[in-house]
């Protein structure tokens, strides 16, 4: 703790602009990757650059994940290749739902 918290007595929060979850969000919820940003930062904090770059990669990769999805695209992708090449096969018929006929409704 510092002995003068200068952010605290000019009213001003900095750690708020650097960090992008933090930010003031809509009804006061904390947004939806808060926690992993939180969890990186805390890795890193006190240790340095270099090593918080190596110590801190599983909190960082998360982080990235909840931000981007990409490895969640990346399996989606390959789940409808293969559902797509199981349909060639003939080995995987989707059910009408699935193929965009509704059912009949009353």
């Amino acid at each position: 703790m510092p002995f003068w918290d200068l952010q605290r007595q000019l009213g001003i929060d900095v750690d708020t602009w650097l960090l992008r979850q933090s930010m003031p969000q809509p009804h006061r919820k904390a947004s939806a990757c808060h926690a992993f940003e939180r969890e990186w930062v805390e890795c890193g904090h006190g240790l340095g650059r270099t090593r918080a770059q190596r110590e801190c990669q599983p909190e960082y990769e998360d982080f990235m994940e909840c931000m981007h999805r990409t490895k969640l695209a990346k399996r989606l992708k390959i789940i409808l290749e293969q559902r797509d090449k199981m349909i060639k096969e003939g080995k995987y018929t989707p059910p009408d739902c699935h193929k965009g006929k509704e059912e009949p409704r009353p």
